[in-house]
């Protein structure tokens, strides 16, 4: 992964993989405590133009309408939403 922009007018990869693995980890975060995750990775490239973001999520069952598969996905989209973001400021 270089440092270097997509275009030269947007963000650097690396601004883009940070972007996205901190969104996707601060929603996990938000809906369950630390110490309930037993395990949680997430994996982001940004590769020519493409974002793939791989949320794992391993925490309990939790009563009411915390599905943690649910959450993984939602992190995902976060973190596909905190790109579009980032990449709006460029625009």
């Amino acid at each position: 992964m270089t440092d270097s922009s997509t275009d030269g007018n947007g963000p650097s990869d690396e601004a883009v993989v940070n972007t996205a693995s901190e969104a996707a980890e601060g929603l996990v975060l938000s809906r369950f405590k630390q110490s309930d995750v037993r395990d949680l990775d997430v994996t982001v490239t940004f590769e020519d133009g493409v974002l793939e973001v791989d949320v794992y999520l391993n925490a309990p069952e939790a009563e009411g309408d915390l599905d943690p598969e649910q959450v993984a996905d939602d992190a995902a989209l976060a973190a596909q939403s905190a790109v579009d973001e980032l990449f709006a400021e460029y625009e």
